[in-house]
């Protein structure tokens, strides 16, 4: 894991050139503490801090050459070895034994197609001299992040914000669009949009080309390589499907583990990343392990202990490791998580995993597997229901659709009014695409604050084949969910050196999960029901049997405005003049007074206001 930066910019002098990339690395050493590099070629300017992870001699830093091709590469390749092999026996050698090595080698063989080969998480530039192109590329969830400025001939990218800033290009400029999607929705990014008009992100799953023509100026082609394609069912008994299921994942946490330095684990008592360290230990029996764990105790908080005490008794090789953040943590410590952050927070959890990823820093590991990416796909959120009842509604099964509802509103212990409210809902559900229902929620579930509404929501929700609930997974994937998650996942484990590994996030075991039918990922009113199925031998039935989702609850929006952070709530509305002043101070006002029926949107406005004036 590492950051990258770089630019190709004809017009600045060498000198200024060496102190723009200087800068850049500069503002993203915590990505990469163990080498730094650089490399200049006619205008072009490559820059790369290191984190070693795989081969850890200098002859594998970066940037990287071989032969007429360029390198600075963020990320791992799992599958590497088995490439490299592939590689060999077509002839070709190598100096290192690093995965970088054979990305280049890849190229070589494949060109852009080598990216269809690779099993991992990345974001590279690549530039192939003989025929003056610069090809980079992001994995297909967008676990790792490449940010890019495109301005008249000059082209210049990053790892995050904050080397961008650095630039004669960039301004600081806000994209009012993602400020709306950010409070309404909670989505840090969408497509290839940021919280910056200039930045932009290149999409998961696309590659990118710039080819540089005699002038200095190139265009750039921006491409998908990779897709998912729901409605494509297997027809495999169930059996079967957890048997698969069962060897997929355990060949994605085996890739995952591949590493020259330490693996631990984040554990929060829940199914996920239970199943990561179970999965673990079954494989390597009594190895020593380490996992880490951010609880709260005390009136209303959410303690996971006592679970993640099932998963250490199951497995007592497994060192764990405690922290529970004081207010004084908090305060100290809030800066610094914001900062990294590189956007406004939507939700105080992202503090939580800040706070996880330091005490992981502290007890010295490099590297660390997490859960990401399991709700999204396999329905493990309980509001995938509206989808699934919904599609019963459609498809006139009156008697499914009911009896859904009512095995939910048993297990949620729903009153009447809540029961009927969720069938009206799953109602709408079913006549409705994914557009109109997210179009519903950005107008409707939060006071619209914008000064300006616009004419059409700021996103467009492509209607994919499959069931209604495939659908909506698939924009949990991609769109709604999942991308906000992996950026805090980078951001957040990067401001401590550390890479975090998302053994879900295969890809294959993601296409698997896509030929699955609805009954495969809830039965009756257990979500993740093939993950449960299929890993239930090896995981404590406390966590195989557990049926509440939690997610990384953190006491922040109700708990520390009211304390440590109530100084967040004196808004500056000088920096918020695109919001409505007086909604904003009327929905603060009801929120000091005890209502906290919207306290996601005040610490989102919060944060906002604290963001702009400290970071923009």
């Amino acid at each position: 894991m590492c950051g990258i930066s770089g630019f190709y910019d004809p017009s600045l002098s060498h000198e200024k050139a060496d102190s723009v990339i200087e800068s850049m690395l500069k503002s993203i050493a915590h990505r990469g503490p163990d080498a730094r590099g650089t490399w200049w070629h006619e205008g072009l300017l490559f820059g790369h801090n290191r984190l070693s992870i795989i081969d850890l001699s200098h002859e594998a830093d970066q940037p990287m050459i071989y032969g007429d091709l360029v390198i600075v590469f963020n990320g791992e390749i799992y599958n590497y070895l088995e490439i490299r092999q592939q590689l060999i026996s077509k002839g070709y050698s190598f100096v290192t034994q690093s995965d970088t090595e054979v990305v280049l080698a890849s190229y070589k063989e494949w060109g852009t197609d080598c990216v269809q080969r690779f099993v991992g998480m990345w974001a590279f530039a690549l530039y192939d001299r003989s025929n003056r192109l610069l090809f980079s590329s992001r994995d297909r969830f967008g676990i790792k992040p490449f940010y890019y400025i495109r301005q008249g001939s000059g082209f210049y990218f990053a790892s995050e914000f904050k080397a961008l800033k650095q630039t004669p290009v960039f301004s600081n400029e806000l994209n009012l669009n993602q400020v709306s999607r950010g409070l309404q929705m909670g989505w840090l990014c969408y497509n290839n949009e940021t919280y910056f008009e200039k930045i932009k992100a290149l999409p998961a799953a696309h590659n990118l080309v710039l080819r540089l023509d005699e002038s200095g100026s190139g265009q750039v082609e921006i491409k998908r390589y990779w897709d998912i394609e729901p409605g494509k069912y297997s027809d495999l008994s169930f059996n079967s499907k957890v048997d698969q299921f069962h060897e997929m994942f355990s060949e994605s946490v085996d890739l995952h583990m591949r590493s020259d330095v330490p693996v631990a684990t984040c554990l929060s008592g829940g199914l996920d990343s239970s199943a990561i360290v179970s999965m673990v230990q079954h494989q390597h029996p009594g190895t020593a392990y380490k996992s880490f764990s951010i609880y709260y105790d005390g009136d209303g908080e959410v303690d996971e202990r006592p679970f993640i005490s099932e998963v250490i008794k199951k497995y007592p090789a497994i060192e764990p490791f405690y922290k529970q953040p004081t207010e004084d943590e908090i305060i100290v410590e809030f800066h610094r998580a914001l900062y990294h952050a590189d956007v406004p927070s939507t939700g105080s959890s992202f503090i939580s995993q800040y706070f996880l990823m330091k005490l992981i820093a502290e007890n010295g590991i490099k590297v660390v597997l997490d859960g990401q990416g399991s709700d999204e796909y396999l329905a493990g959120y309980m509001h995938t229901f509206y989808r699934l009842v919904g599609g019963y509604f459609r498809k006139g099964n009156l008697t499914k659709a009911i009896s859904a509802t009512r095995n939910l509103s048993d297990k949620l212990s729903l009153s009447t009014g809540k029961t009927l409210s969720h069938l009206s809902k799953s109602l709408l559900s079913s006549f409705s695409t994914e557009q109109q229902l997210y179009r519903l929620e950005f107008r409707k579930y939060y006071p619209f604050l914008m000064n300006e509404k616009p004419n059409d929501p700021p996103f467009l929700l492509e209607n994919k084949a499959g069931s209604m609930m495939d659908r909506f997974l698939y924009h949990l994937l991609f769109t709604t969910s999942l991308p906000s998650l992996l950026q805090y996942e980078d951001r957040n484990s990067m401001a401590f050196s550390i890479e975090s590994r998302v053994p879900f996030l295969d890809h294959r075991l993601v296409e698997f999960a896509f030929s699955l039918q609805n009954e495969d990922k809830i039965r009756g009113t257990e979500t993740k029901y093939i993950l449960r199925k299929s890993l239930a031998s090896i995981l404590p039935d406390a966590i195989t049997n557990r049926q509440d989702k939690k997610g990384f609850v953190t006491p922040g929006e109700n708990k520390w405005l009211r304390g440590p952070l109530k100084n967040l709530l004196e808004i500056d509305y000088d920096n918020l003049g695109f919001l409505n002043r007086d909604k904003v101070a009327s929905v603060i006002d009801q929120y000091q007074k005890g209502d906290s029926s919207k306290a996601v949107l005040v610490w989102r406005i919060a944060t906002l206001n604290y963001w702009i004036k400290n970071f923009v």
